[in-house]
């Protein structure tokens, strides 16, 4: 494999509009792709926004939704990609023929549709079905996995995907700022992001703790350590309906290193370069040689009752 640049960026999405919402995604689409990058990764139903959907009836949210590829977002997409000769990883609510509802996550480059992922972990409106597979596909030579937000809470799901060959996994998301039983979690002012400006300060504190950026490191870079894969965590910044979200998009390489990250309080993208070597040389690749599946088989994969409570993260 050759070195891969990719970026993941954040942004400042608006509810139910997708004109809008791709535009902001061309923008920084064409900006990184003059900057050399290959691919660029955007939040989880960046096309759509998402925290609106769970005021939506089945009906309007049949009316966000779109089938894939056949849908206008899918095609849009297409275009910038083409226009600009850059691979783009968006999310949306989808539908299929049959009016199932599912929330997905797509990547498409210059030649269409390279790979369709529906959200297994579904759960800010009750009518969305959970997806039922995992996805990995080839991008410029790389293989790619795709995990939306609680999908990554759920740690069989990222050793699952490594397991099925990923060397990078994409972890688009729409969370922290938001309520949780875990210490320190709550919601942050929207007034703070109103005042950036004149006050950054206190909008950061809120930002970096444990409401935000602070919470996140004390899993996600485990979750490129232990299995030896590099991660794209891609969350939008600003308000997505009433709740105010942080962003801080990285990249983190199978070391559990962050190697690039969004500082700005604002729309921004990071841009890292991927290097192969890392993948065999990060712990991670060693400890899945070194399993034992006899000992866990039956314990991992005995059955239980799925309980997914709805709690924000």
């Amino acid at each position: 494999m050759d070195k891969l640049k990719i970026a993941t960026a954040q942004f400042e999405n608006k509810n139910g509009d997708k004109e809008y919402n791709l535009g902001v995604i061309e923008q920084m689409a064409a900006k990184a792709a003059a900057e050399g990058v290959q691919a660029i990764a955007f939040h989880e139903c960046s096309i759509t926004a998402y925290t609106f959907a769970r005021h939506l009836s089945r009906e309007q949210m049949l009316d966000i939704a779109e089938l894939i590829p056949d849908g206008p977002s899918i095609r849009k997409l297409t275009e910038i990609a083409t226009r600009h000769n850059i691979a783009i990883l968006a999310g949306l609510f989808e539908k299929d023929e049959s009016d199932n509802l599912y929330k997905a996550y797509v990547c498409v480059d210059k030649t269409g549709l390279k790979a369709k992922y529906r959200k297994l972990h579904p759960f800010i409106n009750p009518h969305l079905l959970p997806g039922d597979q995992y996805v990995v596909f080839d991008l410029y030579g790389w293989k790619c996995g795709i995990l939306i937000c609680y999908d990554n809470n759920v740690i069989e799901n990222v050793r699952a995907t490594a397991l099925l060959g990923a060397d990078i996994i994409f972890m688009p998301h729409v969370t922290m700022c938001t309520p949780s039983t875990r210490p320190g979690a709550g919601f942050v002012d929207p007034a703070l992001w109103h005042n950036r400006e004149n006050d950054s300060t206190s909008l950061r504190m809120e930002f970096d703790g444990l409401k935000g950026r602070s919470w996140l490191m004390k899993w996600l870079p485990a979750r490129a350590y232990d299995n030896g894969v590099y991660v794209v965590f891609s969350n939008p910044i600003g308000m997505d309906d009433d709740q105010l979200k942080n962003g801080c998009s990285m990249v983190i390489d199978p070391f559990g290193d962050v190697i690039a990250e969004c500082r700005k309080l604002d729309n921004d993208f990071a841009v890292a370069t991927l290097t192969p070597e890392k993948l065999e040389q990060a712990g991670g690749f060693r400890y899945r040689k070194a399993r034992r599946p006899d000992l866990y088989r039956d314990v991992i994969g005995q059955d239980h009752q799925s309980e997914q409570k709805v709690v924000w993260l």
